[in-house]
Formats: C-alpha cells, structure tokens, sequence
C-alpha cells in the first residue's frame, strides 16, 4: 500500500480541540478510506504535525486529508514518499 507524508498546521480553534479522544478520532477517519496512521509526531517549526499514512491510493489520500482538515480545522499537506531503495529502484536505468 502507498505511503504518504501529511505535514500539518494547527488553526488557533484546532489547537484549543487537541485530545487523546480526537487522535483517537483521527485514526478511525484513516480507516474508513481503508487506510492506517503507521506514526504521528508533533513538530517545531513550520509544521505542527506530520503523519505517515498507509492509503489504497491517492484518490484515497486526498480525501482522507481534506475530511481530516474538514473534521478537525487542521490543514494538511499531503505528499507521496517511497523508501530511498524504491526510489534507487525506480531511478535505476533514467
């Protein structure tokens, strides 16, 4: 299954909603686009959040990122990654 990197940014009423119960939330909105949060950190910097998500597609990763946005009042950015030996694989012969 694809994996994507969703870098995240709190609004000021996300950050007064930030719960276990709503991480909580966050995981089970993963799995209904049949996909699973393999790991959450929070951040310093220019992003609050970055999730590392298993989804079927991009179709999938889309709209699990803008219902979360949805859900939550936190934007995502949303980006394809692959492990440096896939992408060694898939640049093999350019």
């Amino acid at each position: 299954m694809p994996t994507f990197a969703m870098f995240g940014k709190y609004s000021l009423e996300a950050i007064k909603q930030i719960s276990a119960a709503r991480t909580e939330q966050t995981r089970k909105l993963a799995e209904k686009f049949q996909g699973k949060i393999t790991a959450m950190y929070a951040l310093l910097g220019e992003h609050d959040l970055l999730f590392l998500v298993d989804m079927p597609g991009p179709e999938s990763a889309m709209q699990f990122s803008v219902a979360l946005a949805k859900a939550t009042g936190i934007s995502f950015t949303t980006s394809p990654a692959v492990t440096v030996e896939e992408f060694d694989r898939l640049m093999t012969g350019l």
